[in-house]
């Protein structure tokens, strides 16, 4: 086997996320905890550098929070990660940026967080309840929104992780992006903190990622966590290679955006011994819910609660679709760089129960059913219309690789339902309705459809509706980045 599951208990002791590094450089020392293909530590001289470097920071650094930027090449996964433990390990909380960001706006973040938590004193010791994180996900003004975490949130999310979705989620773990992206983070946190190890990239290829999950031995990996838009391209490359199945890997980890199931027969015969799980949460509730990924699957079905959340669906009436409130050990404490007017109102709170506006309800089976954000909620031909199942529908046709969903105001029927698309090949609209026909109700089919050849991306790697949305309201006839299909 590439890397067996190691021995850990279900519920951990440990009340910081940094906290495993002593244990396993006491126990395993020799074990290897990193490895990016040029830099390899065991545990044993992980934990050294970390102690050392979290010593002087300690004595020069005495503000809470400290950007990992500060001390480290964001680019480069390996000390990106060092920086990482070694603030929070020094009970300091680590900002982490995304390498692309624009000067202007790299400014403008630095100077919130500077005005709001930056003024704050690192605590003597680091317990549960101690900020040891600052991410930034989308935010609603342009400008994106910096999430701060306890460590209690992810230890908890460890935790549940290893209890949830089996011995696979023991083994050495392979991290194939960007740790300023939470999910990957998440990863390479979660290997560190069972013991079993990690596999870095610091910037995805599908080539270096089947190679890792195919090799046996201190340079495999048997877990992999990962983003819809990586499998496609990995499964893709696999077809054209004819690559054999990949029996050593254990499981697979998918979140950050809706998996394409269609695709999950491929994905279980590259992988015929894996187990397939798909997550579901935010940045500011951490997980919400998982299931095993399976085709039969209906597409807004995202599984059942994790065993430590709950949910409840606040609704007009009964059995009918409603806001999803979460209350779990795993909610993020609080925005630090907020814009009151915009931001705030994308999130509720009520008392222990926190909403990001996400729409759904839960069936018989006790099954979270998600219909979409309600921000992004069409009302066509008076009927309500979530974007994401009609997106997730347009994205399940092999011709289309993105989609984005929007709504022209329309006299007659409140709005037109219009498709962006990023295709892979050639296809028609007329096409692309018939396939529609045969999976929506016919208010929900788009009545237009336009390619866009620049497809663009939050700094989160989703697709960015809200530019999407600018271009269509802005195109002519003479300029546009869209053109009809």
């Amino acid at each position: 086997m590439a890397s067996g599951p190691r021995l850990i208990p279900l519920r951990s002791n440990f009340d910081t996320v940094h906290a495993p590094l002593a244990h396993w450089a006491a126990t395993t020392p020799h074990a290897i905890a990193i490895d990016d293909g040029v830099t390899r530590l065991d545990f044993a001289e992980l934990f050294q550098q970390v102690a050392t470097r979290a010593e002087t920071l300690k004595q020069s650094h005495p503000a809470a929070v400290c950007w990992v930027d500060d001390i480290s090449d964001t680019n480069n996964a390996v000390p990106l990660l060092l920086s990482f433990l070694s603030i929070i390990s020094a009970n300091r909380t680590a900002a982490v940026s995304d390498p692309d960001w624009p000067p202007s706006v790299r400014e403008q973040i630095f100077a919130r967080v500077a005005a709001g938590v930056g003024a704050e004193t690192a605590p003597d010791v680091a317990t549960a309840s101690t900020p040891f994180y600052i991410g930034f996900t989308s935010g609603s003004s342009g400008l994106p929104k910096g999430f701060r975490r306890n460590h209690g949130s992810w230890t908890s999310s460890f935790d549940i992780s290893l209890e949830s979705f089996g011995a696979g989620a023991g083994a050495t773990i392979l991290v194939p992006g960007r740790l300023s992206h939470s999910t990957f983070l998440f990863g390479a946190l979660l290997g560190l903190w069972s013991g079993a190890g990690i596999r870095l990239q610091s910037r995805f290829s599908p080539t270096a990622a089947l190679d890792t999950l195919a090799c046996k031995g201190l340079e495999g990996a048997g877990a992999m966590v990962t983003v819809p838009s990586q499998l496609i391209l990995m499964l893709d490359l696999a077809q054209r290679r004819a690559l054999a199945p990949m029996p050593d890997v254990q499981l697979l980890m998918i979140g950050g955006a809706p998996w394409t199931r269609a695709r999950t027969p491929e994905l279980q015969a590259l992988f015929p011994r894996a187990r397939i799980i798909e997550f579901y949460g935010a940045s500011e509730t951490s997980f919400i819910a998982w299931t095993d990924s399976d085709s039969a699957l209906p597409d807004h079905v995202v599984g059942k609660p994790f065993s430590n959340v709950d949910v409840r669906i606040d609704a007009s009436q009964p059995n009918t679709p409603g806001l999803i409130y979460v209350r779990s050990p795993m909610v993020f404490k609080d925005y630090v760089t907020l814009n009151e007017q915009s931001d705030q109102p994308a999130l509720l709170r009520d008392g222990d129960w926190l909403s990001v506006r996400d729409v759904g309800h839960l069936d018989e089976q006790g099954r979270l059913h998600l219909l979409g954000r309600q921000q992004r909620m069409l009302l066509a031909q008076g009927k309500n219309l979530f974007p994401e199942e009609v997106e997730s529908v347009l994205t399940a046709h092999p011709a289309v690789h993105a989609a984005s969903v929007q709504g022209i105001p329309d006299a007659v029927r409140g709005v037109q339902v219009t498709a962006l698309l990023e295709l892979t090949e050639a296809i028609s609209a007329d096409a692309l309705s018939a396939w529609c026909r045969e999976r929506l109700e016919p208010y929900k089919i788009p009545r237009r459809f336009y390619v866009c050849d620049d497809w663009p991306l939050t700094p989160s790697g989703k697709s960015d509706h809200k530019q999407l949305a600018l271009r269509l309201s802005t195109s002519d006839a003479s300029s546009s980045s869209l053109r009809p299909l």
